[in-house]
């Protein structure tokens, strides 16, 4: 148990109503009955030493990889790594690199196809060479990275480059882990940060720059199954291409760049022949510059959109894009994607929230409201809970699309919630004599992920089968939500147990919750 775990296990043992005198015996009776031998305090010791060099090792291998990334591409070159690892240890170790290459594209299949080691694949790929060694597996994976890390020489210009890039890379990151579940934040932290590079490293060209996701067809299939929606693009080009559709059956390379998985870049527009061209503010002929279309990955290296940059705007008609700009691209798509994904998984989870609520509310009359929070990440305690699903006694929800944010400072009366997220542990209280108990929703790692904040008014606690059945609700919701959070990071297609979740496109995150309920009942008959 953790300290804030310890104390909030005592706040609920004790209850609101216990006397000073009484908490003083229960102190005093801990302080003298609770003992711990030394093999416990041994095993303690191993598994804090051992938590301790996980964690150490994970800064290391991602420090490690940021300083291979030095473009700030997001991926390596798994064939440029592993020419460089054949020569570790004079080559002796050849035979292990392969076979670990061999197990790393087993694990990846698309590994074999489009060759680039993501942050967890590069690590995993480093784990698997160390264990194909004889000796100490911590001493080679030592070894490993002191080689791997002075095999890297950067230039100091190069570097301060690099610096800026990444900055505003985490800057995408840090839109979508504080919009709640509005993409918006992020497409302008992504129009933001291509500006500034342009601004900085790229001779300030004037550029063009829009997102398009594929989308099902469904109101013309026979122009394509799939087309590609707009979303978001520089202001001046709004007018023209926000919200525009592109089908397969019109001119253009977006097609052909998600078809092939690969950038698509035409230095000169006009000479290409099959460019599309949505604004007619000049004819076709008058119109020059570069096209440059890269394909949006998601972790399973499917293309689900592209992200397009055009110099057609620039007054010198000359410009190209140059290859450590177009690098540097492939790291903001890699960017979007994580950021996208990560708004995908909330608002998966705010499903499984809804059809959580929508099971529960029928069963328990007792219950008189539920509000449900995200957990918006900070430095230490210095985070937000955003305020997402109200729901009232008759089961009427509202799903806040703009969330209402509360801070610590700021809600004195709400400090149970926060309570509840430093513990990661269930926390029951009274205000103005309504009972609330708070119940986290944890993320893989056991830190609090959302909360629901439950009232049950003047009643202390919950008939037996209302509170049986809050408990299975409760449970059912967070294998859900842990199934998610699985998914979004395995780089491997999930498992799919119900019919239901393989029939749609996009996988309603709803019919987790039911799956997880429909085993239980099957384990139990």
């Amino acid at each position: 148990l953790t300290l804030p775990q310890f104390v909030q296990l005592m706040d609920n043992f004790v209850g609101e109503d216990i006397s000073l005198p009484a908490v003083k015996r229960l102190t005093a009776f801990i302080k003298r009955e609770y003992k711990q031998t030394d093999e416990e305090k041994m095993k303690q010791q191993e598994k804090l030493q051992r938590m301790s060099h996980v964690a150490q090792r994970k800064q290391l291998l991602e420090a490690l990889f940021e300083k291979w990334d030095s473009k700030a591409c997001g991926s390596l070159d798994l064939e440029e790594v592993v020419a460089v690892l054949s020569t570790f240890k004079g080559g002796m170790g050849k035979e292990a690199l392969m076979k670990a290459k061999e197990e790393l594209c087993s694990r990846y299949p698309q590994l074999s196809k489009v060759g680039k080691l993501s942050p967890k694949a590069f690590q995993v790929f480093l784990e698997l060479i160390a264990s194909k060694f004889t000796g100490n597996e911590d001493e080679t994976m030592d070894n490993l990275v002191s080689f791997l890390t002075a095999s890297v020489e950067q230039s100091h210009t190069k570097s301060l480059q690099s610096s800026a890039r990444r900055k505003w890379l985490q800057d995408i990151q840090k839109a979508a882990e504080t919009s709640g579940t509005s993409m918006e934040p992020v497409y302008k932290a992504v129009i933001k940060a291509l500006s500034q590079d342009m601004e900085a490293h790229g001779d300030n060209k004037r550029i063009s720059a829009y997102i398009a996701l594929l989308e099902e067809n469904q109101l013309s299939p026979e122009q394509g199954q799939v087309l590609l929606r707009y979303v978001a693009c520089t202001v001046d080009d709004a007018p023209y291409i926000l919200n525009r559709v592109l089908h397969r059956d019109m001119r253009g390379v977006s097609f052909a760049a998600i078809d092939q998985g690969k950038p698509i870049y035409v230095p000169r527009v006009q000479h290409h022949g099959n460019i599309h061209f949505w604004s007619s503010d000049h004819p076709e002929e008058e119109k020059k510059g570069s096209l440059l279309v890269l394909p949006l990955y998601d972790a399973h290296w499917r293309v689900f959109g592209i992200l397009g940059l055009d110099t057609l705007r620039d007054q010198c008609h000359n410009s190209i894009f140059l290859t450590h700009e177009i690098t540097f691209y492939e790291g903001v798509c890699h960017a979007f994607s994580k950021a996208y994904h990560h708004i995908c998984m909330r608002e998966n989870v705010l499903q499984v929230a809804v059809t959580a609520l929508d099971w529960l509310y029928p069963r328990t009359p007792s219950i008189h409201a539920v509000t449900t929070y995200l957990v918006e990440p900070g430095t230490d305690k210095n985070y937000a809970l955003c305020k997402v699903i109200t729901t009232d006694n008759t089961g009427q929800k509202e799903i806040h699309r703009s969330p209402v944010v509360l801070l610590r400072e700021e809600n004195l009366l709400r400090d149970y919630l926060f309570k509840c997220t430093d513990s990661s542990e269930v926390t029951l209280t009274s205000i103005y004599g309504e009972h609330h108990i708070a119940v986290p929703l944890h993320d893989l790692s056991r830190q609090t992920l959302g909360i629901f904040d439950i009232s049950i008014g003047q009643h202390k606690k919950l008939p037996p089968q209302e509170q049986k059945d809050l408990q299975k609700m409760l449970k059912m919701a967070q294998a859900a939500c842990s199934e998610i959070l699985q998914r979004s990071l395995e780089e491997r297609e999930p498992t799919q147990v119900l019919e239901a979740e393989r029939v749609a496109n996009v996988r309603h995150a709803g019919i987790l919750f039911h799956r997880f309920m429909l085993q239980e009942l099957r384990e139990c008959v």
